[in-house]
């Protein structure tokens, strides 16, 4: 199923203060991006649209899935992924376990793993699913975080920053295997970054606000 990412006429505030404003439709397999500096709110529509939003905000519009009003819907029904520039994989956990918990339920044990062992060997970690989240590199962590999303099988993927701690070379790397999947999958993006190249390597539109 390919589905439609619209944020129709959404306006967040603070203390009365206009904190950003959208109005936009994402098609399957394309990719929006929101470039601009810290504090211009970017990640705060990112908030709004995955349901996790601080209540000092105040926020007007709707988010709009195929068509479907997700707006009062709590962030875990949402099948909205988001991608983060911070590493957050559980330390306790191994990179299989960790791959599993961002899988949907169902399935027996076997079915599960197998699942996780053809995961990683789509992204070339093929044997890593013992590995400790702490012994991977910058980019092997990015590409188990993509997949932890990816397994969640959601319906829209945004990026908050997702490339910003990783060296050039990673970089341009992990940009290029996050759109592929996503365009794989006919998944609607909407990125969110201050970096240009992140922008360019996107394809797709730009909205750029701070200016």
């Amino acid at each position: 199923m390919s589905d439609v990412l619209t944020l129709e006429q959404v306006c967040i505030t603070d203390g009365g203060q206009t904190v950003i404003e959208a109005d936009c439709t994402i098609a399957p397999g394309d990719v929006l991006t929101i470039m601009g500096p810290s504090g211009v709110g970017k990640s705060t529509l990112l908030a709004f649209v995955t349901g996790t939003l601080k209540r000092a905000f105040t926020a007007t519009g709707r988010v709009l899935l195929d068509g479907a009003d997700i707006t009062a819907l709590p962030p875990h029904r949402r099948q909205v992924g988001i991608l983060y520039q911070d590493d957050i994989l559980f330390p306790h956990m191994s990179v299989g376990q960790n791959l599993a918990f961002g899988m949907a339920p169902g399935g027996t044990r076997a079915e599960r793993r197998a699942a996780v062992s053809a995961a990683l060997a789509e992204i070339g970690l093929e044997g890593f699913a013992h590995r400790d989240p702490a012994t991977l590199s910058g980019g092997q962590a990015a590409r188990v975080q993509l997949l932890r999303v990816l397994l969640s099988q959601p319906r829209a993927l945004l990026l908050d920053e997702a490339f910003s701690r990783l060296d050039t070379e990673r970089r341009t790397q992990i940009r290029r295997l996050v759109f592929d999947m996503a365009r794989d999958r006919d998944l609607p993006v909407l990125m969110v970054t201050h970096d240009a190249e992140d922008a360019k390597a996107a394809g797709g539109r730009i909205i750029t606000l701070g200016d």
